[in-house]
């Protein structure tokens, strides 16, 4: 059992408590309210509040003003921390009853634990996921809210795995996750990094912290577990160089423990060949060739057999949102793809323009999220205008924020040569409706960014939107 470092107390501690709550909202008679200083809202504002709904007790860094008789106070350095050791406690520390394998890294997260859970499916074994898509159980499926959940959701997720005779679990780590010391107290069997670039630097001060707190994980994984890392990624190295567990690699195009080679990419697949032995996949491009080896080293070092982790490596299918594609009657191919980072924009660009024969347009419609980090608009569009025939720029998620402001820093980015093959139009269905009537045969659709969501966040409201449908829709209308 794991402990919370307690710096002072007022009250009694004897006593038995109903739930453990962060959000006083939810707070009820005999709770505990854990009260977290996020990057929105101070919990301690709310301590009256949890009190008045009839806590029992308060876990805080600082102590209250107007101690409340009858109520216990303990003060902690750390209420992040705190809530997790709590919550895995709580929970009975389900971690400890699995095999659960950390996947971190900016782009590839969702696609290397997902294919991982549906991998060890196939394989007869009973396996569990938390990822930004969906939260699995065995075969019950739950919504996910969070790329890492909250500590109180993922140990109560974690138990309901143990209870449902789960044995492997394959998780989403974000560098938010590990920063707010959601994956304390979990126990780890493996970590896995897949690669690092821009993103999140409206949350970390720099490029710096953030590849830091992704070490961070790599740091405190126990010396029985495995950190397996991508080392065509100059961070690869560095994730390893304070972890105390068996140290593993992959690589496409330097030496490595798990090596893979791309012989023939098609948009209904590619082969690879992985430690020497040949393979057809339908997952294709560069960055899920990488994704596929993650999938293998891991799944050998949780001891499947090769042959058997190959054969059913080659009927694997692509994740919602994750280059998922259709070809209309009129042969348009349209691509709905989560990138929303430029490295993830130009791996799928270079697949798409690596493929295609040279004698179609390529017409990419793309945003940038609100609320987020600003400084990769100018670069995601460049990136889109370089390796567009045409593109539409457009609203994705605006949250709080102008959506005609934010495509116009999109375009600062872009070169003056590639200027004339852009054009802007804020409302997302009408841009996607535009690219549609661009089409013609043979010509190819990218509609990025939001990938598997089927909402919009427009001022505090989500709307249903979901790319993929829209766009279905579109060409099979517009285009007989």
């Amino acid at each position: 059992m794991y402990k919370v470092t307690i710096e002072s107390v007022v009250g009694s501690t004897s006593m038995a408590i109903n739930n453990l709550e962060f959000d006083s909202r939810k707070v009820s008679l005999n709770d505990v309210f854990i009260a977290i200083k996020g990057t929105v809202s101070d919990g301690h504002q709310f301590i009256k509040k949890a009190a008045d709904q009839g806590a029992l007790a308060i876990i805080c860094e600082t102590l209250p003003e107007n101690i409340v008789n009858g109520i216990t106070y303990v003060q902690v350095s750390d209420s992040h921390k705190a809530l997790a050791i709590m919550a895995a406690n709580y929970y009975g520390n389900p971690s400890a009853e699995l095999k659960l394998v950390g996947i971190t890294g900016t782009n590839g997260k969702t696609t290397v634990s997902s294919l991982l859970y549906q991998l060890f499916k196939k394989a007869g074994m009973e396996a569990g996921l938390l990822s930004t898509v969906k939260i699995m159980v065995g075969d019950i499926e739950f919504k996910a809210t969070h790329t890492t959940p909250d500590s109180l959701t993922i140990n109560k997720y974690l138990r309901k795995m143990v209870d449902a005779g789960v044995e492997y679990c394959f998780m989403e780590v974000s560098s938010h996750g590990i920063h707010q010391k959601r994956t304390e107290a979990l126990h780890f069997v493996g970590g896995v990094f897949t690669n690092l670039s821009h993103d999140h630097l409206d949350y970390h001060k720099d490029f710096a912290e953030y590849r830091d707190v992704k070490k961070s994980f790599f740091d405190e994984l126990p010396k029985t577990a495995f950190a397996l890392v991508n080392v065509d990624d100059k961070n690869g190295v560095v994730m390893l160089q304070n972890t105390k567990a068996k140290k593993q690699t992959y690589a496409l195009k330097t030496y490595a423990d798990y090596k893979a080679q791309v012989l023939e990419s098609q948009f209904t697949g590619q082969l690879l060949k992985i430690n020497n032995q040949e393979l057809w996949v339908r997952l294709i491009g560069g960055f899920n060739a990488y994704n596929l080896l993650a999938i293998f080293g891991t799944a050998k070092l949780l001891g499947l057999e090769e042959l058997e982790i190959l054969q059913i490596m080659s009927t694997l299918e692509s994740v919602d949102g994750r280059f998922q594609y259709l070809i209309s009657e009129k042969k348009i191919t349209a691509i709905v793809d989560y990138a929303h980072t430029p490295d993830a924009l130009k791996n799928v660009l270079e697949t798409i323009n690596s493929i295609r024969t040279g004698n179609e347009e390529v017409i990419t419609v793309v945003g940038c999220g609100g609320d987020r980090d600003a400084q990769k608009r100018p670069v995601m569009g460049n990136i889109a205008a370089s390796l567009s025939t045409k593109v539409v720029f457009t609203s994705d998620n605006p949250r709080t924020e102008n959506p005609e402001k934010i495509i116009e820093q999109i375009e600062t980015g872009v070169p003056a040569e590639h200027y004339k093959k852009t054009i802007s139009i804020t409302n997302r269905k009408e841009a996607i409706k535009a690219a549609c009537q661009m089409a013609n045969e043979n010509d190819i659709i990218l509609i990025a960014g939001k990938g598997h969501e089927t909402y919009q966040e427009i001022n505090g409201e989500r709307f249903d939107f979901d790319d993929f449908k829209i766009v279905n829709q579109l060409l099979a209308t517009l285009n007989k």
